[in-house]
């Protein structure tokens, strides 16, 4: 083989590695960052708005889940799901509390705040450290999950439908009337995919309506650590 040709080979080599690199740091895991939040609640507007101000770092899956137990002061949330109020009240056993309240943020399933205050989330962000579960991407139309440890046994794949960005909301009655509220990444639904139990897998993954962006979260279940995510 000619110099000329090996060089080329050696260069060639040396590319494809870089590329490998920064292909792997692109695909760093998210910290999930998820605001229980409602438009009947006048202590949630500061946590809305710290939301916003992480909800572009690199790395952060920011979400806005709306609750509904505060519907009866006299606004009903209109992103509001019982769903969504599910979600939150399996997360407070685990975290320590008798019940749900808000504004909480939860991240990456297994610490929390209250969220309002400067500085708070970033704070939790820095100290929560990175999810170490299995691989996941969301391409071609399915979710792929790598082979990995799945505590327990398994873990839970959920999708997540949320409307990426910041949406003002006016707000007619309630603790906060006469207020216009801006909500980030607002979720709009959350469909269990099914279960992961340690062995590679897909699930495929239906189109996305009305321009929502999509999220795929593993998780241990009853309100346990996420162990994956990932965002389209």
């Amino acid at each position: 083989m000619s110099g000329s040709r090996r060089s080329t080979r050696i260069a060639l080599s040396v590319a494809l590695a870089l590329a490998g690199s920064l292909g792997a740091a692109a695909a760093q895991p998210l910290t999930v960052v998820e605001l229980f939040t409602s438009q009947g609640c006048s202590s949630c507007p500061p946590a809305n708005a710290n939301l916003i101000k992480v909800k572009d770092q690199p790395g952060v899956l920011a979400l806005s889940f709306n609750v509904t137990y505060w519907d009866y002061l006299g606004w009903k949330d209109i992103f509001g799901k019982q769903e969504f109020t599910q979600r939150q009240v399996s997360y407070e056993p685990p975290l320590g509390h008798d019940g749900p309240f808000t504004p909480q943020v939860v991240v990456n399933g297994h610490a929390d705040v209250v969220g309002a205050a400067p500085g708070e989330i970033e704070h939790l962000i820095a100290a929560s450290g990175q999810v170490s579960g299995p691989s996941l991407s969301l391409d071609g139309g399915k979710a792929s999950i790598g082979a990995g440890a799945a505590p327990g046994g398994k873990a839970d794949v959920w999708l997540v439908r949320y409307a990426k960005g910041v949406v003002q909301v006016p707000v007619a009655r309630g603790e906060n009337s006469g207020r216009t509220l801006p909500h980030a990444n607002v979720v709009h639904a959350l469909t269990k995919l099914g279960s992961w139990t340690g062995g590679a897998t897909a699930y495929p993954l239906p189109a996305a309506s009305g321009g929502l962006s999509t999220a795929v979260l593993v998780q241990s279940p009853g309100g346990g650590p996420i162990l994956a995510a990932a965002t389209d």
